[in-house]
């Protein structure tokens, strides 16, 4: 029973394989012949049919002929990234009160540098989380708007506590 299950799923996946195959070959070998040409009022126009004789009589000009495989796409990013503007270096209130901690108590500083990296890593992993609601202590699923503003609030108290 177990031979004869083996040689069928061996002979199923011979089959898909070389189906594959073959639409593989047809994929590629089918390219497509583009036709370019300018009409007689200047404009350009691209086509897989070639033009009719009308439109190659009127403009007496030639046609070319390109394949669809021939035809490169634009590489991607090839306009470079502007430059960031420098923005005012004042510090903020929550910087005041972070470098305050830094001062007053490292080893709290470092636990709050900790909490906050265990915050991130399971906002980052997890995607249904329940939040306690500190007024009513009732739970409540998080929405994604809630679990991205957390995401941004653990990120910038990695910034401001896990300083070295």
């Amino acid at each position: 029973m177990l031979n004869t299950t083996y040689k069928l799923c061996h002979k199923l996946t011979i089959l898909a394989s070389s189906l594959l195959v073959t639409l593989a070959c047809i994929a590629t070998a089918s390219a497509n012949t583009i036709y370019t040409w300018v009409d007689s009022n200047g404009v350009t126009h691209y086509s897989q049919q070639p033009p009719s004789q009308t439109e190659s009589t009127t403009s007496k000009t030639a046609t070319n002929k390109l394949y669809s495989e021939d035809i490169e796409p634009k590489p991607i990013g090839t306009v470079a990234p502007l430059k960031p503007l420098p923005q005012n270096k004042q510090a903020s209130e929550l910087e005041k009160k972070a470098a305050a901690i830094h001062l007053a108590d490292k080893q709290q500083a470092q636990q709050v540098c900790e909490n906050a990296k265990h915050s991130l890593k399971v906002l980052t992993t997890h995607t249904k989380l329940n939040k306690k609601n500190n007024k009513t202590g009732e739970v409540m699923a998080m929405t994604e708007e809630q679990r991205q503003a957390s995401i941004a609030e653990q990120n910038e108290r990695i910034r401001l506590f896990c300083k070295t």
